[in-house]
């Protein structure tokens, strides 16, 4: 279930970055998907929350939680799966590729490689089946409280898996460093074992929101307009014809999609577009 050693000698050097997708609640109507983040070092898990699907935005939240808590880390331990990883496999007969594995950033390490943090992968399934997830343990905990007491919501599940962290992060001991996860990060933040940096925003960004976002490039047209989602949009202080780039950010309570147009290292506008109107953008 754990590692059989510690691979990192300070805190902050390794984040292990993993998702489970389970019924977590036999009342449920759905599964969900728990997206946690652990420190190799310490062992103790830095983000711990569910989502309702395992997508890019939710990786994204998932990192902005952790480096707005704890700061940057060295690197990141992912798998393979699309939202960490371009990968390209052989050719066909029928078609020659012209990228390779790599060749392209998915958006969620492009975020990682503007505020400097590493991305390393597992090589096959069975090295990503060496760093797993005390998500055994966790499921056993949650599913079991969460049948005890009918659990039926995401919200409320959430509130029984904030009492589990605290439980594995603050009491258990852990069958590998023989330490409470909480107590042997605060020993090696405080003997200065740490690798984390202070987070600060990149340059030429002045908000989280323009960081942690969906990303896509739009041309403007003769008439300082452009197309998205199908939507007419006007976009001034813009000479046409240009490429503007638009962060997409995610308004959940209000079931809408800020648009945030940027041009030539600045904010030029921005704009509120329904949910409804982009379905194919997978938040």
């Amino acid at each position: 279930m754990h590692d059989r050693e510690v691979i990192t000698n300070a805190i902050g050097e390794l984040v292990q970055h993993d998702a489970s997708h389970h019924l977590w609640s036999p009342f449920a109507t759905a599964k969900w998907v728990l997206i946690t983040s652990l420190d190799d070092y310490s062992r103790k898990l830095l983000c711990a929350d569910f989502f309702l699907h395992e997508t890019t935005w939710a990786h994204l939240q998932a990192a902005q939680m952790l480096m707005e808590t704890y700061g940057l880390p060295l690197r990141y331990y992912v798998d393979n799966l699309r939202v960490f990883r371009f990968l390209q496999y052989r050719e066909s007969v029928h078609r020659v590729q012209d990228w390779q594995t790599d060749d392209a950033d998915p958006r969620w390490r492009q975020v990682l490689r503007n505020l400097g943090v590493d991305v390393i992968y597992a090589l096959s399934p069975q090295a990503k089946g060496k760093v797993e997830r005390p998500y055994r343990w966790l499921q056993d905990r949650i599913v079991r409280t969460c049948a005890l007491e009918h659990i039926t919501t995401m919200d409320d599940a959430r509130s029984v898996l904030r009492d589990e962290l605290a439980r594995y992060n603050q009491h258990q001991v852990h069958s590998t460093t023989h330490q409470i996860p909480d107590i042997r990060f605060a020993e090696a933040q405080a003997s200065g074992h740490s690798l984390f940096r202070p987070f600060v925003l990149p340059k030429p960004y002045q908000s989280l929101q323009d960081v942690f976002c969906l990303q896509t490039t739009r041309v403007v047209t003769g008439y300082r307009r452009m197309s998205l989602f199908g939507q007419d949009i006007d976009v001034p202080h813009v000479p046409p014809r240009v490429e503007v780039e638009i962060h997409l950010v995610a308004n959940f309570a209000k079931q809408l999609i800020e648009a945030r147009i940027w041009w030539s290292g600045k904010m030029v506008h921005s704009v509120n577009l329904p949910m409804s109107v982009a379905p194919a953008v997978h938040f």
